[in-house]
This record gives structure tokens, C-alpha cells and sequence, in this order.
């Protein structure tokens, strides 16, 4: 029988000889999940002695953006070749999580570098009314940046709570443009409930353009046109390609929805009765291009070589999403609802034309960010990631832990290549993802101590957390 850590082990990608020698080397199967560049190695750190100032901080986030909806993470269909030119200028990872299956809690997971079930309002799968949101006495990243002498601007999709209580400029961050809300119909910015949902700062503003040009060129704009005195975060959330599937240019589709939102009809922004893969490729190609905008203008104001780029998913794809071979989808702890396409570029630092197999998720992030920003956690709110700063920079190998996952109905959790999971039928899977990626070979019955070690670790996290 094998043991958790007999396979590709916790780092599964090439980080010095230390890190081959203390983790071994992946199988080909591995590997084989995702076609790679045939230009692309496996990562190792560049030379320790390159130093360079604070980065700059360019988070984006897709919405509902699937695995494998980038084509270089192998959509056969779907062409991003601005994505892909990041990937290629940095660290694609192929192993990255979101920190859960929806769209809040994985931004609590970001914010605060904690698992969402630590706060009341990442309890809400996800947050739909005014009852919860991120409290503002709890840290963040942009409050911490900002002890540490960074500008802090959040562009786009907040989704962690709502006015009067709630919002990004009451968490940290000193300047906000985007939306409240989970979805907004793009054109008219009507949310939800029916209300207008496009703010700056705390103030209702009017735009009734494409809401990805409107995000795009603010944060072209906070880019290009600052005189920036001081290093800078800037969160930029699209919400594309969220429903409702509404491309740039579809105004008489979006002038139907208004109609039935004003109506009262209240699953008009879901869209469950529109929607293609023609459709959904087109707003995934948009997202791309806007992106790509975005990294023209940093590339025009000089400030590229110190920026950190980071480009990830929310969470798994929806419904025309394209995530082979993974399982699942949005709302699930299957791989295809948690497991995100994930991008990090930093010139002064980081080596480019590589991929990465370690596994890594979504307050990991926090933390690492937290730490070559030379900012100091909130020791009243320990963080649940682990800082990669020392794997990006210097090749030391990933201290072996457990990532983590629960959702109502589900829990999941990887050590390694093993994968506990535990579905709505209440049934315990054990999963080896190093060759089994798409979770079709249950091993529970040929594991049991295994499974009962890995059940046993996500029931000790899970009794520190809220309860639903």
C-alpha cells in the first residue's frame, strides 16, 4: 500500500536541487492533465542575490472562469493570447485552488488569508442580502499593505457585503469603483434585487457603457495616469464572464433582460434560458483582451519590472465553462470547482516561461503577498496560508500541510497527490490526483488508514470554524 507522500509529494515541481532532493519528481501522468508549451520548464527559483524594491501589487480576478477555459491550459476552442503571453513572462501553476467553490468566500479567503468558515459573514455560500459582509475590525490584505505604506484601490467586484455596513473603503482600501453585488447585468448595472449597482467610493455612479471597458479603463487609468509616490495594490475584479452572457455589444439582448428585471422577474439576471459556448468563448476572449489592456498600460508607465501580476478564477466554471479533465463545476469541491487557472508574473524576481505543480491555494496568496511587501500578519488573526515567498524566490522547498475545504454538503482536503473528499451523498472518496486528476478511481477501500488520517484532519480544522 502506498504512503501519502509516495508519489509526486507535496511540491511536485522543481524548485533547486534541495527541493528535488527533499520531494521527488513528478510521473509524466502528472503531469499529463494540461498540454505544456514545449518552451516551458518546471520552476525553479532565479539566482537569490537579484533583489529589487516592494513590488507593486496587480491582483486580477476572473468570474466563474473555468480551469481550462485559457488556452494555455488547453481550451481547444477558446483563444487567450494575452493570458497566455503572462504565462509565458512568468509562472503558469497547474496545481492552484481557489479558496471555495463560490464567489464571496473565496474573496474572504483573499482578503482576510483565512478560511472563509472563520468569519460569519464567509459563511454565506454566497453572500445574497445585507445581513453579513466582511466585518470592518477584521484585517485584510489592503489594511496591512496599507500599515506598510501602500496605496490601496479596489476596481470591480466587491461581493463581501453591502451599504451601509460594508465595503472595500471600510476594509482597507483607499479608493473603490465597481459593484456591491455576486452579478449585475452589464449595460444597465442593474443587480440582483433590481438596484443600480455601480459605485464610487460609497456614492451611486453613472455609466451605462460595457461594464468590462468601464473596469478596464479605470484601472488603465490608476495605472498610467498616477504619479504614484509609493508602492500600490490594485484589486481588479472582473466580473466577466459571469452571467448573465451578455457580450460587448449585445444591447438589444440586454434591454430584454432590463425589461423582465424592471418587470420583477427575478431570474432574468441568472439567464438560465440564454447563454452558448459561442456566446461564453466570446466573453472569455473580451476578458483577455481586456487584460491585456491593463498590462499595456502598466508596460507604458514604466512600472512593469516591479510589478507582481497575479491572474486567477473566483472559483470553477459554470455551465459553458471548459474544464477537462477535471470533474465538477462551480458550487462543488470536485476539481473543476475549485481548482483555477493561476498566473503570476514578476520580472525583477521571478524567471519567466515556467509551470509549477506545487499545490497552492487561494490564502497562500495573502500571505506571500503579506510578506514581500514586508508587511507583518495581525497576530490576533493567524493566517490559514503558508507564504511562498521563500519557494518564488529562493528555491526552498513548502513545509508539508493539508489545504483545506468545506462547503455545505461537501468537504475536501489534499495532502500531496491524495485528495479526502466527501460529496452530498455523504460517501468518503479517496482520490489520488497525480494520476487521477478527473476523481474516477476511488481508493477509500484499498486505504482505509489513510482516508481515516486525512477525514481525521479535516474534522480538527473543521471543529475550530463557525458552524453553518
Amino acid at each position: 500500500m502506498s504512503t501519502p507522500l509516495s508519489r509526486r509529494a507535496l511540491g511536485g515541481a522543481a524548485a533547486g536541487a534541495a527541493a528535488v532532493a527533499a520531494l521527488g519528481t513528478a510521473p509524466a501522468e502528472a503531469a499529463a492533465a494540461t498540454p505544456r508549451p514545449a518552451d516551458e520548464r518546471p520552476f525553479r527559483a532565479a539566482h537569490p542575490r537579484r533583489h529589487s524594491r516592494r513590488p507593486n501589487i496587480l491582483f486580477i480576478l476572473g468570474d466563474d472562469l473555468g480551469w481550462a477555459d485559457l488556452s494555455s491550459y488547453g481550451s481547444p476552442h477558446i483563444k487567450t493570447p494575452h493570458l497566455d503571453r503572462l504565462a509565458r513572462q512568468g509562472v503558469r501553476f497547474t496545481d492552484a485552488y481557489s479558496g471555495s467553490a463560490t464567489c464571496s468566500p473565496t474573496r474572504f479567503s483573499l482578503y482576510t488569508g483565512r478560511y472563509p468558515g472563520r468569519t460569519r459573514g464567509g459563511l454565506a455560500e454566497p453572500i445574497a442580502d445585507r445581513s453579513v459582509g466582511l466585518e470592518p475590525t477584521h484585517p485584510t490584505l489592503a489594511t496591512q499593505l496599507r500599515a506598510a505604506g501602500y496605496a490601496t484601490a479596489l476596481i470591480g467586484k466587491w461581493h463581501c457585503g453591502y451599504l451601509p455596513d460594508y465595503s472595500p473603503t471600510r476594509s482597507g482600501w483607499d479608493e473603490f469603483f465597481g459593484n456591491f453585488g455576486g452579478a449585475l447585468e452589464y449595460y444597465s448595472k442593474l443587480g440582483l434585487g433590481g438596484e443600480y449597482d455601480l459605485y464610487e467610493g460609497d456614492a451611486p455612479y453613472k455609466d451605462l457603457r460595457y461594464y468590462t471597458r468601464i473596469l478596464t479603463e479605470r484601472a488603465s487609468e490608476y495605472i498610467e495616469d498616477r504619479e504614484h509616490d509609493r508602492p500600490w495594490l490594485l484589486n481588479l475584479n472582473f466580473t466577466t464572464p459571469h452571467w448573465p452572457w451578455i457580450a460587448d455589444g449585445d444591447e438589444e439582448l440586454s434591454a430584454e433582460i432590463v425589461r423582465r428585471i424592471k418587470a420583477g422577474d427575478r431570474s432574468a439576471l441568472w439567464h438560465q434560458d440564454g447563454g452558448s459556448v459561442a456566446k461564453y468563448k466570446q466573453m472569455v476572449e473580451d476578458l483577455d483582451r481586456s487584460v491585456g489592456k491593463v498590462l499595456d498600460a502598466l508596460r507604458r508607465s514604466g512600472q512593469e519590472r516591479d510589478t507582481l501580476v497575479f491572474f486567477a478564477s473566483d472559483n470553477g466554471g459554470e455551465r459553458f465553462s471548459y474544464n477537462w479533465p477535471l470533474s465538477g463545476n462551480k458550487a462543488s469541491l470536485q476539481e473543476g470547482g475549485i481548482r483555477v487557472p493561476s498566473i503570476l508574473r514578476w520580472p525583477a524576481r521571478v524567471d519567466g516561461g515556467q509551470v509549477s505543480d506545487l499545490p497552492v491555494f487561494t490564502p497562500d496568496w495573502t500571505a506571500t503577498l503579506l510578506d514581500l511587501a514586508g508587511a507583518r500578519p495581525h497576530p490576533a488573526y493567524p493566517l490559514d496560508g503558508t507564504s511562498l515567498a521563500g519557494y518564488l524566490l529562493r528555491g526552498e522547498a513548502v513545509p508539508e500541510r493539508d489545504l483545506f475545504w468545506r462547503v455545505r454538503g461537501e468537504r475536501a482536503l489534499r495532502r500531496g497527490d491524495w485528495k479526502y473528499y466527501r460529496g452530498k451523498n455523504g460517501r468518503d472518496q479517496l482520490f489520488d490526483l497525480g494520476n487521477d486528476a478527473r476523481e474516477q478511481a476511488d481508493h477509500a477501500p484499498l486505504e482505509p488508514r489513510l482516508l481515516a488520517e486525512l477525514r481525521t484532519s479535516w474534522e480538527r480544522t473543521d471543529a475550530e470554524l463557525l458552524p453553518y
